[in-house]
């Protein structure tokens, strides 16, 4: 058997203010990521593989904050971050701060494939990717009014912003970091995330996408796990890891690890969002202390499924 599930953000999500229209395009983005790893599994692919498709795929949407989506910096640029890891050998490849990168999960991806390494950052990553042949995209591959405006908004502020809290219209109000866990017929997990991270960061800020263990993990023994919300939360809860750890050594269950972790230990400081996990039994949970979280899942016993809160 084999399950797969994504991920594109969690956060303060309100169901009035998404129009038939809007709604629907996240469902079918949602469902065309999910295909793109499913078509791999059905056919005896590996995790891996699967995790990168949905990822890149979800990449080169427009509506979520990674890759084509990401939301611009404090210097009207785009940082991007990622992170894959598999489960079998525990492998891991991840990039923080790069620019220029369509799909960073597939430079995360060459980074655990093609170098001893496994977290590349900023100019340093991208030397690394036109060795491997990457191209480098022109700004405005990356460029989309509503993420200027969102900028606009809070350019003079010092702080950063998750890409939902920034007020826009009803109609215009989007985000997501995205993931993407799997589980193949071999029994192999893995598990990735991309972002654009936050709106106006400033100094190279990276959040817990690219971090092993924070909101990216693998393992055999236990679960694989994809996280999004307040990377500086996740970071130091060591959200993915704890998890796993969970499992391992207190014997919990998939579901009761991934409540304690997001329903207890992030809510009591204050840490909102949510993950999407699989362990090697096909099992998936997608927990949140959000609104909602943008979803989809399934196994080779059951339908698509996509859900937004």
């Amino acid at each position: 058997m084999y399950s797969l599930a994504i991920h594109g953000g969690a956060g303060t999500l309100a169901r009035h203010q998404f129009t038939p229209e809007k709604e629907a395009a996240y469902h079918a983005a949602l469902k065309e990521a999910l295909e793109a790893g499913d078509s791999i599994l059905k056919n005896g692919g590996q995790s891996i593989d699967a995790v990168e498709a949905c990822i890149r795929s979800l990449e080169d949407c427009i509506l979520f904050n990674a890759g084509r989506g990401a939301v611009f910096t404090h210097d009207k640029t785009h940082e991007l971050d990622a992170s894959i890891m598999e489960g079998k050998f525990l492998k891991a490849g991840a990039v923080a701060g790069v620019t220029g990168i369509a799909n960073p999960i597939k430079l995360a991806r060459s980074i655990m494939d093609n170098s001893e390494h496994v977290l590349l950052c900023g100019r340093g990553a991208e030397a690394f990717a036109l060795e491997q042949g990457f191209r480098i995209e022109n700004p405005d591959y990356f460029y989309s009014d509503l993420r200027y405006n969102q900028l606009m908004q809070v350019i003079n502020e010092s702080s950063a912003h998750l890409d939902h809290s920034v007020q826009l219209p009803p109609d215009e109000k989007k985000f997501g970091t995205v993931g993407a866990v799997a589980c193949d017929v071999h029994g192999n997990l893995a598990a990735g995330t991309s972002t654009g991270g936050m709106t106006n960061k400033r100094w190279g800020r990276a959040g817990d996408s690219p971090i092993i263990g924070a909101g990216t993990y693998a393992n055999n023994a236990t679960c694989a796990i994809s996280c999004t919300g307040h990377g500086e939360f996740f970071i130091r809860a060591v959200v993915a890891y704890d998890i796993s750890c969970l499992i391992e050594y207190a014997g919990m269950t998939l579901e009761q690890a991934c409540q304690k972790v997001v329903n207890d230990k992030l809510v009591k400081f204050g840490g909102e969002g949510g993950l999407i996990a699989i362990d090697t039994q096909g099992n998936i949970c997608l927990p949140f202390n959000s609104e909602g979280m943008y979803r989809a899942w399934k196994s080779n016993e059951s339908d698509t499924f996509t859900a937004i809160f």
